[in-house]
């Protein structure tokens, strides 16, 4: 059984990253040459450690499943990334940062973690403005700022509704010039297997080329997972169809300790679900809240339009309850008012499962072209999906499913508790807590990829620089395979009659049902019963059409959903061992 040592620098709070900067053991750059390292993800986290690492000179290799790295997850994000940067000088900090993101996460994230990330927040701002990076400036050329729940402070960079497609363009750049250098080896539509383990390190990775459905043995001296989040457990979240917990889960499998993975955050401003047909849900920014107010009728039931029903008959409940921070709670505290409002029957919309977002105010203090300017695109997305424009009538939003805090344990260098995997950005549980601030996860994963890893990974390779390349017919590369491959074949044969999505769909149900925002101990030891039987039936029953030697997307859904399953049942275990 693995032990549990943080690594924590000893010292002042404010002086542990600075010493351990100062101290760290390094890698001369002769050494650098012979070692290689394994990056599997390529969003912010993956592209800006790969770019980066290969840029010191390490040899790299890079996996994704998509068939660009630019195409990774985090090019959704659209509202914008923290920085202690006080360019409103309205009292922003370094200390403020840290202690809003511990706060808002409910005091349960790893103080160390989080103070460096603060510290290392402005340089991110930084280095992509010099990447080129379009943030929003103001008339005179500065750069712009907006707030976000939980805070009392501008502190959010921006691209209009864009923020993470912007961000991840720069750190693809990065990227592609060390592919040009040859010193990153790109592997898109690769999806990662297994961990290979050899003497109780980490030593490289099984990954299956979802072209041709041929598997491929990878050997690194340290690998780095930085696969995102695990919400698609839910099946409906505003996560991409493909994002998913596989090569998190399979390091758990060969030791890697998760960290709360219960911990879920529902995104309070999101399209609300329109039927059973739905595969996915739709992320509107929380930016809106700086501008649009959330509300529903004081009269229960009311089916009158929201144009019709007076001021004086509209409870603008976040307002009334949190005058401090009106609009811009935290998420958790949104999302919970909101289910309470619909819950106690104030809910709008045909569903009433919706709470109303409302501009009207904003555009008639700043004009229409300022609040096109500043959500534009958020509101042709809107309007393209519900076909109801937005500047005319309020937004009906729900809370769904968004991010997952808990994700593999790590320590103070991003080490999980097995030797040479590391995880980074929202693949690790260490600096959210029990509750992410807006736009703090794009601040995380360039945070790890830029500013962390290219220092603390030098600890662990320092002492592997006699460790020569292990050639990939060492046999726990062919077990490693061999075990791939049997599980690929047991899926394959199942024969079964039923659909993966069929699997996942009851998943999603269980899962959001019982361990969604509102949780008991009856619901979930419900639900933990309900998830082992799903996961016999699955395979018995799942049916995979196609081949596994050729292109088969319900064969990479099915190994997911598999996945997904297991995950299922650890995060309501977890969850019946909380009694807060």
């Amino acid at each position: 059984m693995a032990t549990i040592d943080s690594k924590i620098p000893a010292g002042k709070l404010s002086e542990k990253w600075e010493k351990y900067r100062s101290t760290a053991p390094l890698v001369n750059p002769a050494n650098k040459r012979n070692i290689e390292i394994i990056v599997v993800g390529s969003g912010l986290a993956g592209s800006s450690a790969a770019a980066t690492l290969a840029e010191m000179g390490y040899k790299v290799k890079c996996f994704c499943f998509q068939d660009s790295a630019r195409r990774a997850h985090s090019i959704a994000a659209q509202g914008g990334i923290n920085a202690a940067k006080n360019y409103q000088n309205d009292g922003d900090s370094t200390y403020r940062l840290f202690y809003d993101t511990i706060k808002g996460g409910d005091y349960r994230a790893r103080e160390a973690n989080v103070y460096r990330l603060a510290e290392v927040s402005a340089s991110i701002i930084d280095q992509c403005v010099a990447q080129g990076v379009p943030f929003a400036r103001e008339y005179g050329g500065y750069l712009d700022n907006r707030s976000f729940g939980g805070t009392q402070v501008q502190r959010t960079f921006y691209a209009a509704g864009q923020t993470g497609q912007q961000l991840l363009l720069g750190a693809y750049s990065a990227l592609q010039r060390q592919v040009g250098k040859k010193a990153v080896e790109m592997h898109a539509r690769h999806e990662m297997l297994d961990v290979v383990m050899i003497d109780g390190k980490a030593r490289g990775i099984i990954a299956r080329d979802l072209i041709s459905g041929k598997l491929e043995r990878h050997f690194g001296h340290a690998v780095l997972l930085c696969t995102g989040g695990y919400g698609n457990v839910f099946f409906l979240s505003t996560n991409a169809m493909g994002s998913n917990v596989t090569a998190a889960w399979k390091a758990h499998k060969k030791g890697a300790y998760f960290g709360n993975p219960c911990f879920t955050q529902i995104h309070p401003t999101c399209i609300p679900v329109s039927g059973d047909h739905q595969s996915k849900l739709t992320l509107m920014s929380e930016s809106l809240r700086n501008d649009g107010r959330v509300w529903v009728p004081k009269k229960k039931d009311d089916n009158r339009k929201p144009e019709e029903i007076p001021e004086e008959e509209r409870d603008y409940y976040l307002e009334r309850r949190y005058p401090a921070f009106g609009n811009l709670v935290p998420r958790d505290v949104a999302s919970r008012a909101a289910k309470e409002r619909c819950d106690a029957g104030y809910g709008v919309g045909s569903s009433k499962l919706a709470v109303y977002l409302d501009f009207k105010d904003s555009i008639k203090r700043l004009g229409e072209d300022v609040i096109r300017a500043r959500y534009g695109n958020l509101f042709e997305m809107y309007e393209k999906i519900t076909d109801e424009n937005p500047y005319n009538s309020p937004m009906r939003i729900y809370p769904a499913v968004h991010y997952t805090m808990g994700g593999l344990w790590v320590d103070y260098n991003l080490m999980t508790t097995v030797p040479g995997l590391y995880a980074l950005g929202e693949a690790n549980f260490s600096d959210h807590g029990a509750n992410r601030l807006g736009a703090s996860a794009l601040m995380q994963g360039l945070a790890d990829g830029y500013f962390v890893i290219p220092y603390t990974i030098g600890s662990y390779l320092s002492n592997e620089i006699g460790t020569k390349a292990i050639p990939t017919d060492n046999p726990a590369f062919i077990e490693a395979e061999k075990q791939v491959q049997e599980r690929i074949n047991q899926m394959m044969n199942a024969k079964g009659t039923k659909s993966v999505d069929h699997f996942h769909k009851r998943l999603g149900k269980i899962m959001w049902e019982h361990c969604g925002m509102e949780r008991s101990a009856e619901g979930l030891t419900k639900a933990k019963a309900m998830i082992t039987e799903l996961r016999e039936e699955f395979w018995r029953e799942v049916k995979i059409p196609g081949a596994a030697n050729e292109l088969n997307m319900e064969l990479e859904k099915a190994g997911r959903v598999a996945d997904f399953i297991e995950l299922g049942e650890l995060m309501v275990e977890d969850a019946l061992h909380r009694k807060e």
